[in-house]
């Protein structure tokens, strides 16, 4: 009786230990992607690995949109990575712009390919302004624009889609930004 009580307890503790390490393994693995704060950079090269995850980034917030603060910009040594807000986030402050931010988001992709660059030109031969093309100069510069015209930067987009697929065989270009879960000034 007293060895079959002990071997019971053993049962029920080895049972208590594999659901533990269950949970471990799960709460690991569920875990922020980026978990370390990543920098702009590091998001701007390596983004599609990422996409759709949730990563945390830190930058600088140099620009905060007008139109009702949805959009952030945050810069790295080599280009600006654009933030949404969110229902969680409401609009950004203005109180960020100037100061270094950590975000948490999720990274979204945009990719500019030649259907992309087609509906932008309908959108200008049909007169109905550029839509999602536009925005302001720092939108245009975090998304790579490059020119003084719309047709200059469709022209750029084509020829750095044409470069980067002979050289990756990706016939597209990659915009990536990050639609914010929380912020907070660091």
């Amino acid at each position: 009786s007293l060895t079959r009580n002990i071997s019971k307890k053993h049962k029920t503790m080895k049972r208590i230990l594999g659901m533990a390490a269950a949970i471990a393994i799960a709460i690991f693995a569920t875990a922020s992607v980026s978990a370390q704060p990543m920098k702009i950079d590091q998001v701007l090269a390596d983004g599609e690995q990422y996409v759709g995850k949730d990563i945390t980034v830190d930058g600088l917030c140099t620009h905060i949109c007008s139109h009702g603060g949805r959009k952030m910009f945050l810069r790295g040594a080599k280009g600006l990575l654009r933030v949404e807000s969110s229902k969680e986030t409401g609009a950004f402050k203005d109180d960020v712009v100037n100061e270094p931010v950590q975000v948490v988001g999720t990274l979204m992709e945009t990719r500019i390919d030649e259907t992309y660059l087609k509906n932008w030109e309908e959108r200008i031969k049909n007169g109905k302004g550029v839509g999602e093309h536009g925005g302001c100069e720092t939108e245009s510069a975090a998304r790579g624009d490059q020119g003084n015209t719309e047709q200059q930067k469709i022209d750029n987009f084509r020829k750095r889609i044409a470069e980067r697929n002979a050289a990756e065989g990706k016939n597209y270009l990659s915009v990536f930004y990050v639609v914010a879960k929380s912020y907070k000034i660091l």
